[in-house]
């Protein structure tokens, strides 16, 4: 493993952090007070910046840049979302969100309010929207006497909240390779470790303009969110700027306890299902869309999928709950339940823990396919699920006719043997790692029952945010102890990183000292060779 890398790229992936802690800093001044906004960014953005500086000057190398591989881009990715998780739960601990060294508290809670900073900044920056700010937690909420314990926490610290999903939306390195493209150098190995989904499609003929390109469709369709919540929704600026943060990224960390519901508009609630629905699906048939080439897009077998499985589900989830007489606008609170689960923004209108278990079945379901590969959505994608179901598919034909060939196809083209044995072998690690944990959270959570256990990690690894059970759509996580939010918050990292490239960080052959090259040994010995006939 060539450590000096891994410095460049977590170095680099540092310094980019202090950008948006400043501008937080600024917004908190201005709205908060100058005490609170030095309290909650001053300490974090100087660390970020010596960590960075400290990484850069003393572990690089002049040639490090062209040393890059795909084993340590994947590594790299992999090692830096601690580190920004690291630094961007400082601002929740600092700020008296939760209990922290600023609050009057006792030990005891200073150490429980880290462990709840650092999930608050796992959930924000892998976009599951997860939360534990809670009556019971943060020293700014007094039971019975604060109404929204979430808005009343400081409006910097909540603008950070936001902005910790977007940019974990698109990625911090996709960012940086944009910013700093001369000097990370190999961008397709970091964004085919970064980006969510299989594969990567390249939209211009450089990966910096491949970049360029996603963020611009990123960033544009944020800022019209933002404008359509705040001009036709009637949401205040504050409020659609960070709902807008957090829709793309698939996040859906609202700055309202009752969440989309606190607004009860349907006006906010179809524009917030356009854009979810949008961050679901792959942001290159969006690019097509972009250039024109609507056929592109509507040809994609992935898309057609995902579409009709949430249409399907919603009318079937409508007929439920208009049959069962839990809802009193079913199709609303199906359509829009069913778009925020199955995109993982997690964002909630209504509580779906008390309708019928077959929905809380198909919400379960939706958690693990997620949407669809190359969106900011969670989960196994629907491109996996379908090829697993097609591989399944050809070999159960083969035991009828076994001397027939039969090519796996994805939108008319045959998909590549490493392709399909990659698919299965992420679905097997998948499986085994949603085993472990469950099994883990049985112990941390031995009072809990089977619904919320399954359904936190599945809620977990797909980064959908509200589970089911004791920790459903109407309360927070802030029940769960010290070990269940650590397991939650590597399940989170886990699921966002695509299970293998974290797994990769854990695998002990990354980190073994690299042999001489081949050239080098074969210098030595020629000099050798001429050193004895001498």
């Amino acid at each position: 493993m060539r450590k000096d890398v891994l410095a460049l790229i977590v170095g680099w992936t540092m310094i980019a952090l202090i950008a948006p802690l400043v501008l937080c800093f600024i917004v908190t001044w201005a709205m908060d007070g100058f005490a609170m906004a030095a309290q909650s960014f001053l300490i974090p953005t100087i660390l970020s910046g010596m960590i960075g500086i400290l990484l850069l000057g003393y572990f690089v190398r002049t040639d490090t840049s062209e040393r890059l591989r795909d084993r340590e881009a994947f590594a790299a990715v992999a090692l830096a979302w601690p580190f920004a998780v690291l630094i961007g739960g400082l601002p929740f601990w600092l700020s008296g969100v939760f209990h922290g060294p600023f609050t009057d508290s006792s030990m005891i809670d200073i150490t429980r309010g880290a462990i709840n900073s650092w999930f608050e900044s796992m959930s924000g920056f892998t976009t599951t929207g997860a939360t534990v700010i809670d009556y019971s937690m943060s020293p700014n909420c007094i039971a019975g006497v604060t109404v929204d314990c979430i808005n009343s926490q400081p409006k910097g610290v909540l603008l950070w909240r936001s902005m910790t999903q977007w940019l974990g939306g698109m990625g911090i390195i996709m960012l940086g390779m944009l910013m700093l493209s001369r000097i990370l150098g190999g961008g397709m190995a970091l964004a085919r470790a970064e980006l969510t989904g299989p594969s990567l499609s390249r939209l211009r003929p450089r990966v910096q303009q491949t970049a360029l390109a996603l963020w611009s469709i990123y960033f544009v369709l944020t800022l019209l969110e933002i404008i359509l919540l705040w001009s036709i929704g009637g949401l205040s600026v504050f409020d659609a700027i960070n709902h807008g943060l957090t829709t793309m990224p698939s996040g859906g960390f609202s700055t309202h306890d009752a969440s989309i519901g606190f607004y009860d508009s349907a006006i906010v609630e179809t524009i917030i299902i356009v854009f979810m629905l949008l961050a679901g699906i792959n942001f290159t048939l969006i690019w097509f869309a972009w250039e024109g080439q609507w056929k592109k897009s509507f040809r994609d077998e992935e898309g057609r999928l995902f579409i009709g499985m949430i249409t399907v589900i919603t009318l079937f989830i409508t007929i439920v709950l208009y049959a069962s007489d839990n809802s009193e606008s079913g199709f609303r609170d199906a359509l829009f339940t069913v778009v925020a689960i199955a995109s993982s923004t997690g964002y909630v209108i209504t509580d779906y823990g008390i309708w019928p278990v077959i929905a809380h079945v198909l919400i379960i379901l939706l958690m693990i396919v997620g949407g669809c590969a190359g969106s900011t959505a969670g989960g196994l994608k629907v491109l996996r699920i379908n090829l697993a179901f097609k591989v399944a598919t050809r070999e159960i034909g083969r035991i009828t006719q076994p001397r027939k060939v039969q090519r796996i196809r994805m939108n008319g083209e045959v998909v590549q043997r490493e392709r399909l044995g990659m698919i299965i072998g992420m679905l097997f690690v998948w499986i085994m790692l949603f085993s472990l944990a469950c099994l883990a959270l049985a112990f941390f959570m031995q009072d809990s029952d089977f619904e919320t256990i399954f359904s936190v990690v599945a809620s977990s690894l797909g980064n959908t945010g509200p589970a089911l059970g004791s920790y459903g759509p109407s309360t927070t996580w802030a029940e769960m102890n010290s070990g269940a939010l650590i397991t939650t918050s590597a399940l989170m990292w886990f699921g966002r990183l695509e299970l293998l490239t974290a797994l990769l960080l854990l695998h002990p052959d990354t980190w073994k000292r690299e042999k001489r090259d081949a050239p080098d040994r074969t210098s030595i010995k020629l000099f050798k060779n001429i050193f004895s006939k001498r």
